[in-house]
């Protein structure tokens, strides 16, 4: 089968080694009759600059990488991702949230031993109750609002088992409610990665994902909306996150091991890809 692999960074900051890793699997497991592709992954644009997304570009041609053209960048397909949104609101499984973080940091005080997923606290499911006029005239007022995805709404539309084949783990059994009513848009970011993410793979034909294990529970989430979706379920390779040194994890602010300063130092493509081999 020709594999169609995909590398999507976000310009929130420059490339890092960790980076680099990704980027560079992705590209040989592509092969040379496969297909890879650059997405852009700039939904949240209270933080995406424009000096990020160039040093992409160049940071990616300086290691030797091609890419297929036109890139998909995401800020440019909200109205695709709104009609995902669209589709999951129509078989009833999103509902407008109001609460703040302040509401649900109360709720979850004083329910006490609050059940706990990837990402700290769920969600206590104070709006999920609201009736649909009070979500009208809330919303008709004008009040701000992250649309939540109905966890057990959407898991009870599943007729099979959810897995997912993992390189480094193997199969892996989906359990998505570790997550909760998890948000899928807010009114500041109108889709989310979860969703964003889940639809372009599908849309672009990816048959591998390549991407940090910091993401790997993410994975159960992302089968369970390619299920109710419809969509295609690709292969997975999470990979381990390259440390440096001291033990810490590369990171966009660890200006010492981007790729930008790296070239700067005078390094060759081939010693960053020297120092990636691990991945």
């Amino acid at each position: 089968m020709t594999a169609i692999t995909r590398f999507a960074p976000s310009p929130t900051g420059y490339l890092h080694l960790g980076h680099a890793a990704s980027a560079l699997f992705s590209f040989k497991q592509s092969g040379p009759h496969g297909r890879f592709l650059l997405r852009i992954e700039d939904i949240d644009q209270t933080r995406c600059r424009a000096e990020y997304l160039d040093a992409i570009y160049q940071d990616l041609a300086w290691l030797g990488l091609e890419w297929e053209e036109p890139v998909r960048v995401q800020s440019d397909h909200f109205s695709d991702y709104q009609n995902v949104l669209d589709r999951l609101t129509d078989m009833g499984l999103l509902y407008p949230c109001f609460c703040t973080r302040k509401d649900i940091q109360a709720e979850v005080v004083q329910i006490g031993n609050a059940p706990h997923g990837p990402d700290g606290a769920l969600y206590p499911g104070i709006c999920r109750a609201c009736s649909a006029k009070e979500r009208r005239d809330r919303i008709a007022a004008g009040e701000s609002y992250a649309l939540r995805l109905d966890m057990t709404a959407a898991v009870s539309r599943v007729a099979r088992e959810l897995f997912w084949f993992d390189r480094a783990a193997g199969r892996q059994i989906a359990t998505p409610e570790i997550f909760g009513d998890v948000v899928l848009a807010r009114k500041e970011t109108p889709t989310s990665y979860h969703l964003s993410v889940t639809h372009d793979d599908h849309l672009q034909g990816i048959s591998l994902v390549t991407r940090g294990e910091d993401l790997f529970f993410a994975s159960h989430l992302h089968r369970l909306l390619q299920e109710v979706l419809g969509y295609d379920v690709p292969e997975y390779h999470h990979h381990g996150l390259l440390t440096g040194p001291d033990g810490k994890r590369f990171a966009k602010r660890d200006k010492s091991k981007t790729l930008r300063s790296m070239r700067e130092e005078g390094l060759e493509p081939s010693d960053v890809i020297a120092m990636t081999d691990q991945v």
